[in-house]
């Protein structure tokens, strides 16, 4: 009988979540891009002050980086209970419940493509291997040795949005103001380039549909706000 080792499942495990956090910060990044960009093209619509259009720009990437560590660490805080709540009930089940817990594990392995015999025989070494451990990945997907990490997580999308956030700030506050908003143009749809690129190279999907939303949608939001800075600096509000 061959089944899965250990290591193989660590090298899985670890690929996948590299994946997850390399998605993650792209992702991140592209956020920080977007939303920043959008706030300085707005104001730079509405004046060429450079001290006005670093406070926004400033204000927008802490406001954007906090708001983003704060809600991954709150969903991720709750992923982490989820699964805690649910290896404690597995751990009571396997206590109160032993014989039913090793047929539930025989019956999943046997759906996964083992036979009968296989698969009883797995269930069996499995368990007097770490009963806890194999029933967490065959059963319910986790892997009691790498639970989520909030703080990490949290740290992960502050650090993202606020490199992803600094590349419109610093194209608009850095060049002579008559040169300020088309170099942020250029630089923010070259960076949604890259993310978009990115993004679907790591979620296996083609490349030129995802680029060309990334970039239309960051081109609409610096659109949208430059008009809407333009007019309120018309109305001299």
């Amino acid at each position: 009988m061959t089944e899965p080792t250990t290591q193989d499942e660590a090298h899985g495990g670890a690929l996948g979540e590299r994946l997850n956090w390399l998605r993650a910060a792209v992702l991140g990044a592209n956020d920080g891009i977007v939303s920043t960009a959008g706030l300085v093209v707005g104001v730079a619509g509405a004046t060429d002050d450079r001290d006005a259009l670093l406070t926004a720009g400033l204000a927008g990437l802490l406001a954007g980086s906090m708001s983003m560590a704060a809600g991954e660490y709150v969903s991720v805080s709750t992923q982490r209970d989820s699964e805690k709540a649910a290896l404690a009930q597995e751990k009571r089940e396997l206590r109160e419940r032993p014989e039913a817990e090793l047929e539930e594990l025989t019956d999943l392995l046997e759906r996964r493509g083992l036979s009968r015999d296989v698969a009883s025989e797995a269930a069996v070494q499995l368990t007097e291997r770490d009963a806890l451990r194999a029933h967490a990945r065959v059963e319910l997907g986790i892997d009691p040795d790498r639970l989520t990490n909030p703080w990490h997580a949290a740290w992960a999308s502050f650090l993202a949005f606020t490199a992803g956030a600094l590349l419109p700030l610093l194209a608009m506050v850095l060049p002579p103001s008559d040169w300020r908003l088309p170099v942020t143009v250029l630089s923010v749809l070259t960076a949604l380039t890259l993310t978009g690129w990115s993004s679907a190279r790591l979620g296996a999907a083609a490349p030129t549909r995802a680029v060309l939303r990334n970039a239309a949608g960051g081109a609409l939001a610096m659109g949208v706000t430059y008009v809407a800075g333009s007019l309120l600096d018309v109305a001299g509000a």
